[in-house]
């Protein structure tokens, strides 16, 4: 019902980005999503990736700060406003969405990897309404 997100905190220096993505790669991390934030100081890069576990420890193995932080993926229906009616339904029921982004899945459909405020019962509610929620399994 939710994926392990990546989370990193990145000085906002030259290099810094990609020493990161480095260390994924040499230890053949896949990067399904990403997003990144920045503010005069520092970043904060969030990945959804193939394996969460390793992910963290080739980062923080290479001196960078990094957590895995529980969010949920749901699946949207290719036509206008699908995100629209869904940040509706959201919110109608009081969640308060702390950010997004979208993410691809397997069958090339639209995703949308979604931080919440209480991320369980949003989780609960969105399969009780038959909203496509998606595992590690389905990216």
């Amino acid at each position: 019902m939710f994926l392990n997100q990546v989370s990193v905190f990145l000085e906002n220096s030259e290099g810094r980005l990609g020493s990161a993505l480095i260390a994924l790669k040499n230890e053949g991390i896949d990067i399904k999503a990403l997003s990144l934030a920045d503010t005069n100081d520092y970043g904060m890069l969030r990945m959804i990736v193939n394996n969460p576990e390793g992910a963290l420890s080739a980062l923080k193995t290479s001196g960078f700060s990094a957590h895995l932080t529980k969010v949920i993926a749901v699946k949207l229906a290719n036509r206008v406003g699908a995100l629209a009616d869904l940040l509706k339904v959201i919110s109608g029921e009081g969640f308060n969405i702390e950010y997004m982004y979208d993410l691809s899945s397997r069958d090339e459909s639209a995703c949308m990897v979604i931080k919440v405020s209480d991320g369980e019962a949003c989780a609960r509610f969105l399969s009780e309404k038959g909203l496509g929620v998606l595992s590690e399994s389905d990216i």
